[in-house]
């Protein structure tokens, strides 16, 4: 089996009357960056590559630097060309675009893996754990268009977070850091007085604060019982993980941020995460996931991938996090003490919901796992044509 061509589609839909705020950024539209890998045994596997910056690097990087790695080869070896695509990029990609782009394309190789054995990714990679995952929903981000204030924010804060516990979430993360510290503790006050005492609260700054700020507010949230501050301080500043880690009892989560196991390394030499937070595409694919995974063992930390992106990403996460094994192991795992947790994206994104044939969806607070082929999904090419920007294919 050879490959014979790379498409990749930049999707895009626009977010109207359902726009949100992080710490950082505007979000008033959905995009995505599917890689589409062609056999000449008719075969093709999908990946999802890039989330935070524009499609357009991602993709260049596939056509242009990958794509005559990849051409011709057998796609039924997806760590043996990981490990070509990383070396020939090493001097200039080992990080950003490039890392996204083979992120994208090795998730597409273990696709037609799968579909070449008859078989889920979870079996090739080892076997299941769990067939289904414990969810959270991520949500509670600022919403409207203009200048956020509290009092605005409030009421559709309560509303919201009051529909997630009707709808069976066990647990929920919110958003903080557009807002003053004072101000987002009463937002987290209110949070934790609408879901009750029976279900898990996370906080996720997006690295809003200096980490003398994030250890004032990590010291006032414990009184809301916040089971993990996520991203309290920029990515490059690891000793400020550090300094906010050892000022609470809260759990630190991060690592969407960083990329490939080189780059973790570092993060758990220094103890400076309780959770860690690879995404898929961006990390090098679930060939380098698994890795960061192991890495991550090792030193005793939980692993919980960030999943944000289109239906391929969410199955792609599905089929890893359904490896992973209790940590640490006991008779009776219990998320999220000893099991991952899938992050939902509550917010609306149809490129999620409406992409896949079959779409994935919660299930009482649990999310199946794909077990069709690969990765068990079908992508509706009829919607992919409706949110499509640019389609780009190189072929042999």
């Amino acid at each position: 089996m050879r490959i014979t061509a790379i498409d990749t589609f930049h999707l895009r839909t626009p977010l109207v009357g359902a726009q949100f705020w992080s710490s950082q950024a505007y979000f008033h539209a959905r995009k995505a960056l599917l890689i589409r890998i062609q056999t000449d045994a008719g075969l093709t596997g999908w990946g999802e590559g890039g989330q935070y910056g524009p499609a357009e690097p991602v993709a260049s990087a596939v056509h242009h630097v990958l794509a005559p790695v990849l051409l011709g080869a057998d796609p039924r070896s997806p760590e043996v060309l990981w490990d070509k695509m990383y070396s020939l990029t090493r001097d200039f990609g080992r990080k950003g675009p490039i890392l996204e782009a083979i992120s994208g394309v090795d998730v597409a190789l273990w696709d037609i893996l799968g579909k070449s054995c008859n078989a889920p990714a979870y079996t090739l990679m080892g076997g299941a754990f769990r067939r289904r995952v414990r969810t959270y929903a991520t949500g509670l981000y600022y919403r409207g268009e203009g200048p956020i204030t509290l009092e605005q924010d409030l009421p559709k804060l309560r509303e919201e977070a009051a529909s997630y516990a009707a709808a069976g979430f066990p647990a929920v993360k919110m958003k903080v850091g557009l807002l003053r510290p004072e101000e987002d503790l009463v937002r987290i006050a209110a949070t934790r007085e609408v879901l009750g005492t029976g279900r898990l609260l996370m906080v996720d700054a997006n690295h809003a604060y200096a980490a003398h700020v994030a250890c004032r507010l990590a010291r006032a949230m414990e009184e809301h019982d916040i089971y993990w501050f996520e991203e309290p301080v920029e990515p490059e500043d690891l000793a400020g993980y550090q300094q906010v880690k050892a000022s609470t009892r809260i759990a630190i989560a991060g690592g969407e941020c960083e990329y490939s196991r080189f780059g973790f390394l570092k993060w758990f030499t220094s103890r400076a995460l309780d959770i860690v937070q690879p995404d898929l595409a961006c990390v090098g694919g679930l060939s380098e996931a698994r890795r960061i995974a192991a890495l991550a063992s090792a030193f005793h930390i939980q692993c919980m991938p960030h999943v944000w992106g289109s239906g391929v990403g969410l199955a792609a996460g599905l089929q890893f996090l359904s490896t992973l094994a209790p940590s640490p192991s006991t008779a009776a795992p219990v998320a999220p003490f000893n099991e991952p947790l899938l992050e939902w994206d509550a917010n609306p994104n149809p490129l999620r919901t409406d992409l896949l044939t079959h779409p994935v969806l919660p299930e009482q607070g649990y999310v199946p796992v794909p077990d069709g082929p690969g990765l068990g999904i079908e992508v509706n090419l009829d919607v992919l044509g409706r949110y499509l920007v640019n389609q780009t294919t190189t072929a042999a």
